[in-house]
């Protein structure tokens, strides 16, 4: 295609990996750069992928000036890369967690919005098959006026420096979750744990008040394994109906209150695109690409990677105070 979009990658880890296959293989797309830190490990990345090296971002940006640039980076290094890639006027697509500091997080919004560019966050578990299907039923009004939401996360650690990594890294899926399914979270109540690892708090629950007047659940843990059936498991409970989603990728189960049939979706055998986790985020990408061709803003804004750590900001102080705090 003569109007490919061209894009660079940063961050040769297995999840660079991911964002570097989409861009490699789309027909719209060609994927002209990745970007890492060390020369000899860049170098096999990029190789794998047909592209080109680099470890410096401006060296790459004044050779190959992409379109568009993707961050994968390790999850405590976000910050100085997005500010300084920002500040070269550059579209992004970043992993989460956004930053794990509020005034950080601040500076990103404020700096690319007086800029005015394309800042895609990528919460791709929003483009899993039963998620979407459970979102289509809740919008539709089946499962009536929303009781109760609960998310349960949990599988093998993934330590870095932040003790609340679970909470800010891996969680921010269950946050982001339940407010796209049930709306928006008003207070919260947390409790944690560092019993497995001292001063990491690797095991959390919290109470949740949405702003509709519904409650909700929030277990997420470093303390479990990705191995166990049911790992991952999201419950939206309304007043005519119930949505199961199991594993995220795995079914989705809707059922209408007192009626013992369920209607249940789960991929065909020869559906290996909707069972499979990675392919969500090509669904999200494809999704983001229609947006940064039409001139709109991305289907997830970087926005909701700052509201997901205004969230995890009031479960720490929630935790830390002992009592119930406002969102």
């Amino acid at each position: 295609m003569e109007d490919r979009l061209r894009v660079a990658v940063v961050g040769t880890g297995w999840w660079g990996g991911e964002h570097a296959r989409i861009f490699a293989r789309r027909r719209d797309t060609e994927l002209v750069a990745m970007v890492g830190r060390t020369p000899a490990k860049t170098e096999r990345v990029a190789a794998e992928w047909n592209t080109r090296p680099y470890t410096d971002l401006d060296t790459m940006l004044d050779v190959e000036r992409p379109d568009i640039v993707t961050l994968a980076l390790p999850n405590e290094a976000h910050f100085e890369p997005t500010m300084h890639l920002i500040g070269r006027g550059v579209p992004l697509l970043l992993e989460k967690p956004l930053v794990f500091r509020r005034e950080q997080a601040d500076a990103i919004i404020a700096a690319a919005e007086e800029k005015h560019l394309f800042l895609a966050f990528n919460l791709n578990h929003r483009y899993a098959e039963p998620v979407q299907r459970a979102k289509a039923a809740i919008d539709a009004g089946e499962l009536g006026d929303i009781v109760f939401a609960t998310w349960r996360f949990g599988g093998e650690p993934n330590f870095g420096e932040e003790p609340w990594g679970n909470l800010v890294e891996t969680q921010v899926h269950g946050l982001d979750m339940l407010e796209h399914l049930a709306g928006p979270i008003r207070s919260v109540m947390a409790q944690a744990t560092d019993s497995t690892r001292a001063g990491f708090y690797t095991t959390l629950a919290v109470a949740l008040e949405f702003a509709s007047g519904a409650v909700g659940s929030l277990v997420g843990s470093y303390d479990s394994s990705y191995a166990y059936p049911d790992t991952q498991y999201i419950e939206v409970n309304g007043t005519e109906g119930r949505a199961l989603i199991q594993d995220t990728v795995k079914r989705v189960t809707l059922q209408k209150v007192g009626d013992e049939a369920r209607q249940v979706w789960e991929p065909g055998y020869f559906n290996d695109e909707a069972r499979t986790f990675v392919y969500t985020f090509d669904r999200h990408v494809e999704a983001i690409l229609a947006a940064f061709r039409a001139g709109e803003e991305p289907p997830i804004h970087a926005r909701e990677g700052l509201r997901a750590l205004r969230l995890a900001d009031a479960i720490i102080e929630s935790f830390e105070k002992g009592v119930r705090v406002q969102v």
